[in-house]
């Protein structure tokens, strides 16, 4: 402690002007001089001894600190006195706590990133393998042209698959980083749905599905129309999977003072108990899941809606069909 320079300035200081103040009083009476110099000693190891403590208090806090860096986030150097130390060491705790909350909250973004890297590794694995092993028998010298055809047309599939996932997923992450610039404006139901089932009416045909579109000619809502489209897009296809040939969709939207709502139906296959909790879940695949579906449309039409000040939820019943409701609020709520 008296290494420090700023303590060795101060009792020079002190020193100095408690020993001329004795001279002068020594003119004048030798005893009060006495006097002097003694109160200024008692002063200078109050001082001292308050320093001291100070100086103590101090090391506790970078104790406690390394401890911290340590990672151990267990001890607590809060008190309930009043002075600036204490108030230091309290900010010091709330500034640790929030470190140590920034830290979990890391170590669980990275154990979720480790498992979607997992995931996607898988979803990628199993449709370049198929046409790893496909590309091997068109080697073949004597493979029937029935068979080339067969499995080119097979390849194609895996290929579009592979795209759409591909997509899919960097999209998600782009919403996921905050980098998707979403738009706020007016915008026709009508015509965002009308756009949305576009390149999905083939599909339609093909299983014999029947849709029919009703509501408001007039109803609106706020929010990006190309996100939007890509929302309802990947809703409506995941009810055509599910649903089998000569079924049935229906789409139903209305507006009213709070929020703009678009109900999209199926009479499908359904979706068990157990597993609506976890359908806008990543690579979530369900009993009644589909062979073609791996699990990300609804995840990403979730985030697309959530990022728009909206809100889906989705009632079911196995072999009844499945409904989704989006909700487009005009006010946060």
């Amino acid at each position: 402690m008296l290494k420090n320079k700023e303590i060795q300035q101060f009792l020079l200081i002190i020193g100095t002007f408690s020993l001329i103040s004795a001279i002068v009083v020594a003119l004048f009476s030798p005893i009060f001089a006495v006097i002097v110099l003694l109160i200024a000693s008692i002063l200078i190891l109050f001082f001292l001894s308050f320093t001291r403590w100070r100086y103590r208090e101090i090391e506790r806090l970078a104790n406690y600190l390394r401890r911290i860096a340590a990672g151990d986030i267990t001890f607590d150097i809060r008190d309930n006195q009043e002075g600036e130390l204490s108030i230091l060491k309290n900010e010091i705790y709330k500034v640790t706590q929030m470190l140590s909350e920034k830290s979990i909250d890391l170590q669980q973004e990275k154990t979720k990133l480790t498992d979607a890297i997992s995931d996607i590794s898988h979803q990628l694995k199993t449709p370049l393998t198929s046409m790893m092993m496909m590309t091997d028998l068109l080697k073949r010298p004597n493979l029937p042209d029935k068979k080339k055809e067969e499995f080119l047309h097979q390849m194609q599939t895996q290929i579009n698959r592979l795209e759409w996932l591909v997509s899919s997923l960097l999209k998600l992450a782009k919403i996921d980083a905050g980098t998707v610039p979403f738009k706020k404006e007016k915008i026709p139901v009508q015509t965002v749905i009308n756009k949305a089932i576009e390149p999905i009416e083939i599909q339609m045909e093909i299983k014999e599905q029947s849709l029919s579109i009703n509501g408001e000619e007039d109803a609106y809502f706020y929010g990006d129309s190309k996100w939007t489209i890509e929302a309802i897009t990947n809703i409506v296809k995941n009810c055509i999977e599910h649903t089998p040939k000569g079924g049935k969709i229906s789409i139903s939207f209305l507006e009213n003072a709070l929020f703009t709502q678009i109900t999209i139906a199926d009479n499908g296959i359904g979706i068990p108990k157990e597993d609506l909790p976890h359908i806008f879940k990543r690579f979530y695949k369900g009993k009644n899941t589909s062979d073609e579906s791996v699990g990300i449309g609804l995840a990403l039409a979730r985030s697309i809606i959530d990022n728009q000040n909206g809100d889906i939820e989705v009632e079911s019943e196995v072999g009844k069909g499945t409904t989704f409701k989006i909700k487009f609020y005009k006010q946060i709520v």
